[in-house]
């Protein structure tokens, strides 16, 4: 599967347009993560510890809109976005991690 976020591919014809996927996942950290995230900031550096969890939802999201492409009989996804959003709220350090592009059948 191609994953894009062009809108064509380069010496590709597109012979069909299959629709929108989407794939989503939530990433939720936990106070640890949070305490030791503070003093990398305090102190300087990167935290790893949330690059690597954004990473995984990141992989989740993609995953998941691959499988709806392969459903509808698509062979590329064009046009890819990725999206992230805090929940906040009574969710915590909650993540949506969104991942979306036209999915299309290319010969």
């Amino acid at each position: 599967m191609i994953l894009t976020s062009s809108n064509t591919l380069e010496n590709k014809e597109i012979i069909e347009y299959k629709g929108l996927v989407t794939g989503e996942s939530l990433i939720g950290s936990n106070i640890y993560k949070d305490i030791f995230s503070g003093v990398r900031d305090v102190v300087g550096g990167r935290t790893t510890q949330y690059e690597e969890q954004l990473e995984k939802a990141r992989d989740i999201a993609f995953k998941s809109m691959e499988e709806k492409a392969e459903k509808l009989g698509a062979n590329a996804i064009i046009g890819l976005k990725i999206s992230y959003d805090n929940l906040g709220g009574t969710m915590g350090n909650t993540i949506l991690v969104t991942a979306y592009g036209t999915a299309i059948k290319f010969e």
